[in-house]
């Protein structure tokens, strides 16, 4: 009989697995709402979310409901032909978004290449800039996947050590500054800027009140794109539908992905207007499975669910809720606490050997599971159907565990 110990699972993943993760030990075999349960049988509180994927718990029954009813009658034409479904969900996110165009796709990173091909289409098409000579300002401390030109654009060694040569036609500026984003808009062949409302990645960190404003009038100013990507910071896990909603901006090409299946399949998707997006013609992009009819209906189930069940507000009254409660945390190893929502980092500071690792170890021997980003930081993002019973119950957990280090 097969052995199913925890270390059997982790010992199997090393041996035929590449070893590109540095997953926490706990091997999860069920989800459900805001708690998952390992092979042991033990019960979590899951504070990742799979990294915002999950804003609508695990196996929300709508969602669930919407992809097994879809996947018995039709599951991929790929995009040589029509199917009965994609266009209703264009429809529902060019309604919801206020957009012209919608172009679906997987992961968040082919999201963002799409994005990024958009921008360069839309310098020689419409702009005029000479050809191979558009250029895309980005901020560092960026994440926007691991493709080779976007981490061409990186500035996390992490990203991009032994991978060149690298994708040209970046310019990189420091994150929360407008005044290096309108020098580098002084470049007539910029194109683009593409930003992270907050970037999450690199540990949640959130620009001043007023930047994005900024940013997008900025851009206005000098024709080039405002370009969001909302992979991480989208679909209410901010306390807002999109984070860019919280200084009424609407970008020129919105980038989706991650919580718009709600955990169930990679989705994603580029929004923008018609002068954006049909400069690129049949035959020059596309995906075999963005569109596919599962996507397409689970997509809007899990919007759905976001909305009925005002999860953005709940994000924005639960974060508020937490980050109160962190910060009256009495412990050295606790340098600062930031965030918006849902979406919360604690920067943690290493004491007696003892890291922000040390401290997920601890939390999960708790019952709560976490993970840390660049080694200082641990992310906290709930699904966002959490209630207050189970946000002080995950808050108590936290502070436990802080409590067992003794700082």
């Amino acid at each position: 009989m097969e052995t199913r110990s925890t270390q059997s699972f982790i010992d199997r993943e090393a041996r035929y697995g590449a070893h590109n993760y540095h997953p926490l030990p706990a091997v999860l075999e069920r989800g459900e709402g805001i708690y998952v349960w390992d092979v042991d049988g033990n019960r979590y509180l899951d504070f990742l979310a799979a990294y915002s994927a999950v804003n609508q718990g695990h196996c929300h029954p709508k969602i669930v409901e919407a992809l097994t009813q879809q996947a018995q009658k039709l599951a991929l034409t790929s995009r040589a032909f029509y199917n009965d479904v994609l266009g209703e969900w264009e429809e529902y996110m060019c309604k919801l978004f206020d957009y012209d165009k919608m172009l679906p796709m997987n992961s968040g990173a082919e999201a963002d290449e799409t994005a990024l091909k958009l921008i360069r289409k839309w310098a020689y098409k419409v702009k005029g800039v000479q050809k191979n000579e558009a250029k895309i300002v980005v901020c560092n401390g960026n994440f926007h996947g691991r493709t080779i030109t976007i981490i061409s654009m990186s500035s996390d060694p992490d990203a991009y050590s032994d991978y060149g040569p690298y994708t040209p036609g970046f310019i990189n500026i420091p994150y929360n500054d407008t005044n290096a984003l309108e020098q580098a808009l002084q470049d007539r062949n910029v194109a683009g800027f593409l930003v992270e409302p907050i970037q999450a990645e690199a540990g949640v960190y959130v620009p001043e009140d007023g930047f994005l404003k900024k940013a997008a009038d900025l851009c206005k100013k000098h024709n080039v794109l405002f370009v969001a990507d909302e992979v991480q910071t989208g679909l209410a896990r901010t306390g807002r539908m999109l984070a860019c909603d919280h200084e009424n901006v609407r970008p020129d090409i919105l980038i989706l992905g991650k919580a718009i299946s709600g955990g169930m399949l990679p989705v994603s998707c580029v929004l923008a207007d018609d002068e954006i997006m049909l400069t690129i013609k049949p035959g020059e992009h596309g995906s075999t499975y963005g569109g596919n009819p599962i996507a397409a209906k689970v997509a809007m189930a899990a919007l759905d669910v976001i909305q009925d069940e005002k999860l953005a507000e709940n994000a924005e009254k639960m974060g508020r809720l937490f980050r109160s409660e962190m910060q009256a945390i009495d412990s050295e190893m606790i340098e600062v606490v930031r965030g918006k929502g849902l979406l919360n980092a604690i920067a943690i500071k290493p004491m007696d050997g003892k890291t922000a690792w040390d401290v997920c170890l601890a939390m999960k021997e708790n019952g709560l599971l976490a993970k840390p980003t660049h080694e200082h930081i641990i992310r906290f993002t709930p699904p966002l159907i959490i209630n207050e019973t189970q946000m002080m119950e995950a808050i108590n957990r936290i502070k436990e565990t802080f409590n067992t280090f003794g700082f």
